[in-house]
């Protein structure tokens, strides 16, 4: 099953290799429902991700803004459940080829059964986990299971994290390193700025692993802003407020297409 992690590190290494970052989308499954969920993935990779991380949809997302909060309370008020999750990384893989990650909180994957996730995840073709509120030094038994299966694990850093903090943390990730560029919730921010180049340079100093930047990216500018010091940049909450804002589900595939092929220009033309 390595070869899912194998398309990760292969597309992160592509992107670099053409001079420029990375695209990366997220979504949450299960919203505006499963299917429509599902189309979603697809359009933004078909606009121009290059990967896409799926939300777990979690009833207490402290890290996520009120935007992905609203999708995820339509995701779990329509009944959205793990194997929705695992279909969703699985038809959209199938369909594109790319690298899709699942996103979630622990206490999921801590219910569900650590093995039973990472191995219908290998299966589904996930490429790994992005795992937001695991701490590194309790992550132990998720690694096993997940180096066991080919799956990347993508810890979070944050500008409050200090220089032997990052060490220890790049050390136990794989596929790369998702930088919050900001303290706090995701969200749309009118600027990224200075805080996250800094973390990028850190986090740099600690690791040959890709660094991605995340948390309030959300137009073709700061797109280009963030490409031109980070490897990877990573956008959310635009994607689902353009879906929030459609005047119906087969309009906010349309809007996520559009919107990833304008940030797909945008890591293009770094700034």
């Amino acid at each position: 099953m390595s070869g899912n992690v194998r398309l990760l590190d292969d597309t992160l290494a592509a992107a670099k290799a053409e001079g420029r970052s990375a695209l990366i989308a997220y979504l949450p499954a299960g919203f505006p429902t499963v299917d429509g969920g599902i189309e979603a993935v697809k359009a933004a990779l078909d606009g121009g991700a290059d990967v896409v991380e799926v939300g777990l949809p979690h009833s207490d997302p402290v890290l996520d803004g009120p935007v992905i909060q609203t999708a995820d309370d339509i995701a779990l008020r329509g009944g959205v459940k793990i194997a929705d999750v695992m279909r969703t990384v699985r038809e959209a893989h199938a369909a594109t080829g790319k690298p899709i990650l699942v996103m979630t909180y622990w206490n999921p994957i801590d219910r569900y059964g650590v093995e039973r996730f990472t191995a219908e995840l290998a299966e589904a073709g996930g490429a790994g986990c992005i795992l937001p509120d695991l701490p590194v030094q309790e992550s132990a038994l998720w690694r096993e299971h997940a180096e066991k299966h080919g799956l990347a694990t993508v810890f979070v850093v944050a500008p409050s994290s200090k220089d032997e903090r990052l060490a220890e943390i790049t050390a136990a990730g794989s596929g790369f390193v998702y930088a919050a560029s900001l303290m706090g919730v995701t969200g749309t921010r009118e600027s990224v700025g200075a805080q996250a180049e800094d973390l990028v340079r850190r986090t740099r100093a600690t690791t040959d692993l890709p660094v991605c930047v995340g948390l309030g990216v959300s137009n073709a500018a700061q797109a280009a802003e963030v490409a031109g010091f980070a490897d990877g940049v990573i956008v959310g909450s635009a994607f689902v407020k353009r879906m929030l804002d459609a005047p119906d589900d087969a309009a906010g595939v349309e809007a996520v297409r559009a919107l990833a092929g304008d940030l797909a220009k945008g890591v293009r033309r770094q700034a």
